[in-house]
């Protein structure tokens, strides 16, 4: 009897052990990241970026009401609605400045009730492409996460990470540091 017990503890701890260690390389370079689920497929995104005419809403000066009207315009040029998010160094809390960011992208989600937006997550180039790919992460899912509690659906909203494959300046000090340690918000459709 003490035998068997004493058999299944070992064994109990040998699965722990065993099944329990992370490996060494979880991420391999230059390996295909899974997107995460609220990321759309790469045929949509491309898609939806070959669209020349977008239809937007703006406000009629006189009557104050809501006009759809389609209007020749990239989706870069409405996403300048939108206000990047900026972090601190190897973080993703948000700063004071950054909910008042994300609050004002909520505000721009609830005038336009069709929009849908991708939360695009980057990091300076300090760190490996591994470490930067999962920060990125976390900061687009902690704006997304930000935003769900700001009242907008999580079904409008998705999240990518590009870590620092995508510098907002190419700069190897501080000053472009900063500006590469972001949140960006891309228009997926209107």
């Amino acid at each position: 009897m003490k035998r068997i017990v004493a058999f299944c503890v070992v064994w109990a701890l040998g699965t722990l052990v065993v099944g329990g260690c992370a490996k060494e390389n979880v991420v391999k370079k230059d390996e295909a990241i899974a997107p995460s689920a609220t990321t759309k497929k790469q045929a949509d995104i491309k898609a939806e970026k070959s669209a020349a005419i977008v239809p937007v809403k703006s406000v009629s000066e006189n009557a104050g009401k809501e006009v759809t009207k389609a209007e020749p315009r990239a989706k870069e040029q409405l996403a300048t609605e939108l206000e990047k998010v900026y972090f601190d160094f190897d973080s993703y809390t948000l700063s004071g400045e950054a909910r008042k960011a994300l609050t004002n992208n909520a505000d721009y989600l609830r005038r336009n009730t069709a929009a849908k937006l991708r939360i695009e997550g980057n990091c300076d180039e300090r760190g490996s492409a591994e470490y930067n790919i999962a920060l990125g992460e976390k900061r687009a899912k902690t704006a997304m996460k930000y935003l769900v509690t700001m009242g907008i659906p999580a079904d409008r909203l998705a999240t990518i990470s590009y870590g620092k494959e995508k510098p907002a300046d190419p700069g190897h000090d501080e000053a472009a540091w900063a500006k590469n340690r972001r949140d960006d918000f891309t228009v997926l459709s209107k």
